[in-house]
């Protein structure tokens, strides 16, 4: 599995996430993506970005990110507040993602935990809350499509071992380093709930942390659901398909970001000439 070759790479002194960034196209996808942003920030620094602008694409990413978890609420609902439990809790998660990232590549599983109390809040008991599963527990089933996840045991020593990767240097495109980290998240399932919610907003924590994003203007979770109907079978290949499986999931996760670029609400701001 993947994860396992992850864990194994994280024991050695080098670079993690390189050679995942060297698989084929992978290198050529992620500077593609890494211009579509680029191009509209306007060449970073060039455009002013208010922080409403900031607040729209967040909600806007919370109520993809809910829909994808299975939420009926509509984006309309979302922004009065009138969403379901799932909504609720993504809106919740976004509103501490700007104060979060700056931690997301230091203290990661304090940064995890934390996503899972503010997603979870009315999906689970209080003592579920940012709790990492055990053995004691069933297995968590909560992202359609995916093969079961791992034993508590497998999945601490996985989960610690890409926490320690995160805090290491690495030559690789921080969007290679984020999709890794939502796919790892989403296959593990460390939570009893809400797995699927904390690992797209711990992929868009590191997409602001490392700079690709650092206003937090695009909404990759927008790509997410646009791409929907490969979201579950990217993470099956991811789990299931060793190298292969990755390098898909990674070019899948390019062209979430430049459609990230693309719903971004400073896009719609152009149009109105604004």
């Amino acid at each position: 599995m993947p994860g396992t070759t992850l864990l194994v790479m994280s024991d050695s002194p080098g670079d993690v996430f390189e050679p995942l960034a060297g698989l084929e196209g992978v290198g050529s996808a992620a500077r593609a993506a890494r211009d579509a942003v680029d191009v509209l920030l306007r060449d970073r620094g060039l455009r002013k970005v208010g922080s409403d602008m900031t607040a729209e694409a967040l909600l806007r990413g919370a109520h993809a990110s809910a829909a994808l978890a299975g939420s009926p609420s509509t984006l309309e609902e979302v922004r009065r507040g009138a969403g379901d439990a799932l909504a609720v809790g993504a809106v919740r998660m976004t509103a501490e993602l700007m104060s979060l990232a700056p931690r997301a590549d230091t203290a990661p599983v304090q940064v995890w935990t934390r996503l899972h109390q503010l997603a979870a809040v009315d999906l689970g008991s209080d003592d579920q809350l940012g709790h990492l599963r055990t053995s004691r527990e069933p297995l968590p089933d909560d992202i359609p499509g995916l093969p079961p996840a791992p034993p508590a045991d497998e999945m601490w020593e996985r989960l610690s071992g890409l926490a320690r990767t995160l805090t290491l240097p690495t030559k690789a495109p921080a969007l290679v380093v984020a999709a890794i980290v939502h796919a790892e998240l989403a296959v593990l399932r460390p939570f009893p709930t809400a797995n699927g919610l904390v690992a797209r907003a711990a992929e868009h924590c590191l997409l602001v942390a490392r700079g690709i994003d650092p206003v937090a203007v695009t909404v990759p979770e927008a790509g997410h659901l646009e791409l929907a109907g490969s979201y579950a079978q990217g993470l099956r290949d991811y789990a299931g398909r060793g190298l292969v499986g990755v390098r898909d999931w990674l070019l899948r996760s390019c062209e979430v970001v430049t459609l990230a670029a693309e719903r971004s609400p400073l896009n719609n701001s152009a149009a109105q000439g604004k």
